[in-house]
């Protein structure tokens, strides 16, 4: 059952299951007029084969109110594309799919390589950075979502309510950002959310003292949630991570920029889940151990640029702070998990914060080795000024695929 409580600077928007689902969609129906609608869903080709996006294409098909779907596609080859191409196709909006490995596109890169504001790591940044591009290309819509192909709990009712506080006439937000609950039924996930970034957040406010920085992403349920929406002026001059710190790189940006007042966070489902990373306990470029690590230097980043003075010192201090934090939130997860029927592994979990305390370590030491370091991919309004025809580039080659 939901609940209304509002915890900390962001507005927290609640499903209370009394609203029948048709009511929202008419909403934004009426509203999308005025203020077009498009999706974004990065993608690797290797989704296509599973069932998660076979349903979210079923289920995108009934939804009425969004005008335009942009399909980045990583990882794929030219009789992949065409095979990407069919299966989109059956989608009624103006569809669109990025062939991000295609000629066409590569070319486009190359331009912008010689301007050097080109990605250069490759994944899920690079892929929303030119979708975000060619939605400002494309000219259509004022709000733009996004969220992930592998939702395996998917229902159109998300879209709807992800997109609607920022649709609406009267509510002023600019930003959204979805939460949930994520289980696959059996036990409780999120495990890099749970064991790390929320224990991470409050060691640090207890060892570098209050921030509204740290207020703030404490205030998010599911900082790590990978579905948002927000106004066609905030996509114009955000920068974003090319690496795992892609979701606290968005949080932090819009932190830079916008106000609390017009940032929400919104309940999108009852239950959620999606495919699973690997933990990688003794390779720290792959699985969780790489992810924690880039999110962590992603919040070291952004403390060090308000202030914060970081040394060998205060990370050791952090890491013992987080590391009985999290301990102690393992403990409570257990007793939630206990409550409600679900399998709980404590052994699991705390070796899993072993891991993560590692990384704080791992994550301070190439912070102060390449403190300069920066993951941001260029705004499109900084692209623009670079290659004054950046637009007209990477439409022409998206249309030119797709034709």
């Amino acid at each position: 059952m939901g609940d209304f409580f509002q915890n900390g600077p962001i507005t927290t928007l609640h499903d209370l299951r009394l609203r029948p689902y048709d009511e929202l969609e008419a909403d934004l129906t009426s509203w999308s007029e005025q203020r077009p609608m498009s999706l974004i869903i990065p993608s690797l080709y290797s989704e296509l084969q599973g069932d998660a996006l076979r349903h979210i294409v079923n289920e995108l098909s009934q939804v009425p109110f969004l005008d335009q779907i942009i399909i980045g596609l990583d990882q794929a080859d030219a009789d992949q594309f065409a095979e990407a191409k069919e299966f989109f196709s059956k989608l009624p909006q103006h569809t669109r799919i990025l062939w991000n490995d295609g000629p066409a596109l590569r070319r486009v890169d190359e331009i912008f390589a010689d301007a050097n504001i080109t990605p250069i790591e490759p994944g899920k940044g690079r892929n929303v950075w030119f979708c975000i591009g060619y939605y400002l290309a494309s000219g259509r819509g004022q709000v733009v979502g996004l969220h992930d192909a592998d939702i395996v709990t998917y229902d159109r009712s998300m879209v709807a309510r992800l997109f609607y506080p920022v649709v609406h006439p009267t509510f002023g937000y600019s930003f959204a950002k979805g939460y949930y609950f994520r289980t696959d039924g059996e036990r409780i996930n999120g495990r890099v959310a749970r064991l790390l970034v929320t224990p991470l957040i409050r060691a640090l406010r207890q060892c570098l003292g209050e921030s509204d920085y740290l207020d703030y992403l404490d205030a998010f349920r599911y900082p790590l949630a990978g579905e948002f929406a927000m106004h066609i002026n905030v996509v114009r001059n955000i920068r974003i991570p090319s690496d795992w710190g892609l979701e606290v790189g968005v949080l932090s940006e819009v932190q830079r920029r916008y106000t609390t007042q017009r940032i929400c966070q919104v309940d999108l489902a009852d239950a959620y889940d999606h495919k699973h990373q690997r933990v990688s306990f003794d390779d720290p470029t792959d699985g969780l151990h790489k992810m924690s690590r880039d999110i962590t230097k992603a919040l070291y980043r952004k403390l060090a640029i308000g202030g914060a003075v970081l040394s060998p010192e205060i990370f050791r201090t952090i890491k013992a702070s987080y590391y009985r934090i999290a301990l102690d939130m393992v403990e409570r997860y257990g007793h939630v998990a206990a409550m409600n029927g679900l399998e709980f592994d404590s052994h699991s979990e705390e070796r899993l914060v072993e891991v993560f305390a590692q990384t704080i370590m791992e994550a301070g030491d190439d912070y102060l080795s390449h403190p300069m370091e920066s993951p941001f991919i260029a705004s499109w309004a900084r692209v623009q000024s670079a290659v004054p025809d950046a637009f007209h580039l990477i439409h022409e080659a998206v249309e030119a695929d797709n034709a």
